[in-house]
């Protein structure tokens, strides 16, 4: 019998660049709590969204568009306050547009490990 190895995704994690908005409303590190952060990741979008931010991110931060989610944007400006709120996400204000990125390092300084296991997540296939 052959043991099957699974190779661990590589979180990508772009240099913040100068001159950033001021990120809206989010709790400090010390505040973060893992039944808030886990309550945000149960939702099966939010843990999408989070992982493709992990794994495919390609700017420091990106626009609701990016993620190419077909859904009514009052539902996705709801998930994506979801995720800011526990503290997994930052949001920034670029004029009309909010643009998020995961906040991998206060989110592994307080929870280490986690963010691995949602990058090794694999989610299910999508009619």
């Amino acid at each position: 019998m052959s043991a099957t190895t699974r190779q661990v995704p590589v979180i990508k994690v772009v240099p913040e660049p100068d001159d950033l908005p001021e990120p809206l409303p989010e709790p400090a590190v010390e505040d973060l709590r893992l039944e808030t952060v886990l309550g945000a990741l149960s939702d099966p979008l939010r843990l999408r969204i989070v992982r493709k931010l992990l794994l495919e991110s390609e700017a420091f931060d990106h626009s609701c568009g990016w993620f190419g989610l077909d859904r009514p944007k009052s539902s996705l400006t709801h998930h994506f306050k979801a995720l800011r709120e526990a503290g997994i996400t930052r949001q920034r204000q670029y004029g009309l547009e909010r643009r998020s990125h995961v906040r991998v390092t206060d989110l592994n300084a307080r929870f280490p490990g986690l963010l691995d296991l949602v990058a090794a997540w694999t989610p299910p296939e999508t009619p």
